[in-house]
């Protein structure tokens, strides 16, 4: 599946089309879907729980429905949005990451 098609079939299951709606939508969905991984992450490694994957991977595509809603809602393709990432970092690490690179930014 491609990045834009996904945002076209993720819109599908939005309440609103409203592009404010999306936005606040997207924001306060991704800081709960975001805490929902960090929660399974943290109780594998302090708590003694089984790592789930599957849970985890399901909880990885919520994050995805939010930042597909998101950018409709900011005006891009979700497509866009990832080309933009890739160039930032491109920029930031052009051989790769480097730690010196991380701690010394531009």
């Amino acid at each position: 599946m491609e990045a834009n098609e996904y945002q076209e079939a993720a819109l599908r299951t939005a309440s609103s089309a409203k592009p404010e709606d999306l936005i606040l939508n997207g924001a306060l969905g991704l800081a709960g879907e975001s805490g929902e991984v960090a929660d399974l992450v943290k109780k594998h490694l302090f708590q003694g729980h089984e790592l789930n994957k599957e849970k985890l991977a399901d909880e990885l595509g919520d994050v995805c429905w939010y930042v597909a809603i998101m950018a409709k809602g900011l005006g891009y393709p979700l497509e866009e949005i990832m080309k933009m990432n890739i160039e930032k970092l491109r920029k930031r690490y052009p051989n790769g990451f480097e730690a010196e690179r991380s701690i010394n930014r531009e």
